[in-house]
């Protein structure tokens, strides 16, 4: 016969396994314990001083740089027909005079980003002094050119938005297409059938409807070319497909127009037809920065979208005053930008009378772009206007060979020295220019008996 075992019993049997199981997990943690700490010791007492550490440099002592850098001011006694000051305020002692003076007042930078303790009055000033001058109802300050267009355009432009552009934009505009993530169609360099034929289909396909976003993003001068947008064609095919534009004034503020205020000044375009205008204080105003222009609406969305607005230091006020300090001048002697359209048309004139380079630009255009003519590949075309630009410095005219990542540009251009004109280069520089092109073409330049594998 079984025993039977009452309920006390069991329940008596049931506490003592609970009690076993307890002190088997007590007796294994302190013996993990102990032994750990008996393993910690022995290390410590094995490795008692630290290890010297020799981390590996960012950039190896011996790397070749294939482009020596520039480090300050280039000697007066070069011609510079490299940079982009158009309208020579960098000689400005006026200009230099008030940096220094906001240098002495706010110091040297601003410490935060406008949104949090970085906005100061200067900032305020100059905003309200270029909605004044470009006659808009607002505009936004920010601190670096390339970052503007390339922080405005995905504070619009998003996820499933359709974005038509130029295949000729610079850098910092697909750099905001890609940030973007929008669909990009890209249609050829300032070719309106083309873009006329793109919008028709994507029209049809039911691509460009009010539920989506559609944007036209190009530039009144291209960077990439030295050409002219076609903007009266483009603004038309705007408001017949309903598309709002984008439009980079970088390289025309303080270039075209009567007052400088731009291709729609130049062209006598309504400011309200143009969505957003983007524009750079690194040219005219040969400053640092830039600004996006418009309606209240449209501008105060970049306070709180516009990456570069929100997350980057504000412009230092030093150079915000020498903002307001260059933007007096053109206002004050407009006739600063007809100087500069007659020294753009002078080198263009000129430049087309070259027999070993092809010439590309507008003739009103500062911008000019300077290729081979002799067919090579585009290694040995860099490679060769490389030596070109060196045995020019050396003859006293500094130019630079325009520098793209052949790797990542989107239609990256063929290799060429770009040249800028300012109001101050006369004829007896130009032809400097052209001649020294010429004499480094036949010293340093691709033989006639070349021959391409």
């Amino acid at each position: 016969m079984g025993v039977l075992l009452s309920g006390t019993d069991i329940n008596g049997l049931q506490a003592g396994w609970w009690t076993l199981i307890i002190a088997l997990q007590a007796v294994f943690i302190s013996t993990y314990y102990l032994w750990s700490k008996k393993k910690l010791k022995e290390y410590e007492s094995f490795d008692d001083t630290p290890v010297e550490w020799h981390p590996k440099p960012l950039v190896e002592d011996n790397v070749v740089v294939e482009e020596p850098p520039l480090m300050g001011k280039i000697d007066e006694n070069v011609l510079n027909v490299g940079a982009t000051s158009f309208l020579c305020m960098d000689k400005e002692e006026s200009i230099i005079e008030s940096a220094l003076k906001s240098m002495a007042k706010y110091g040297v930078g601003s410490c935060g980003p406008r949104g949090f303790y970085g906005t100061i009055d200067v900032h305020l000033e100059l905003e309200e002094r270029l909605a004044n001058f470009l006659e808009v109802e607002e505009t936004c300050v920010y601190s670096y050119g390339f970052s503007t267009i390339a922080s405005a355009i995905p504070s619009y432009a998003k996820r499933g938005d359709i974005v038509f552009a130029d295949e000729n934009v610079w850098f910092a505009i697909q750099k905001g297409l890609d940030a973007s993530r929008s669909k990009v169609y890209y249609f050829k360099h300032n070719d309106i059938e083309h873009l006329e034929q793109i919008l028709t289909e994507c029209a049809k396909k039911k691509e460009i409807n009010p539920r989506k976003r559609s944007f036209l993003i190009v530039e009144a001068i291209y960077f990439n070319t030295g050409e002219m947008c076609p903007l009266k064609r483009v603004v038309e095919l705007a408001r017949k497909f309903k598309i709002r534009i984008i439009l980079d004034e970088s390289l025309s503020i303080g270039v075209l127009g009567k007052h400088g205020r731009g291709i729609t000044e130049h062209l006598n375009i309504p400011r309200d037809e143009i969505d957003l205008i983007v524009g750079s204080l690194e040219h005219s105003f040969a400053s640092v920065g830039g600004f996006c222009a418009g309606t209240h609406f449209i501008v105060e969305h970049q306070r709180l979208s516009g990456l570069g607005y929100c997350f980057s230091a504000s412009l230092p006020p030093m150079l915000t005053q020498a903002s307001i300090s260059a933007l007096d001048i053109i206002e004050d002697k407009p006739c600063l930008i007809e100087e500069l359209n007659e020294s753009s048309k002078k080198l263009s004139r000129a430049l087309s009378q070259l027999k070993n380079f092809n010439v590309r630009g507008d003739e009103l255009s500062p911008i000019k772009h300077v290729y081979l003519k002799k067919d090579l590949t585009d290694r040995l075309k860099h490679s060769y206007l490389r030596n070109i630009t060196n045995y020019c410095l050396e003859k006293g005219v500094a130019m630079t060979v325009a520098a793209y990542l052949r790797d990542v540009e989107h239609n990256c251009p063929e290799p060429s020295i770009r040249l800028a004109a300012s109001r101050k280069l006369n004829d007896e520089n130009i032809y400097l220019v052209c001649s020294l092109l010429e004499e480094a073409y036949e010293m340093v330049g691709p033989k006639p008996d070349l021959q391409v594998l």
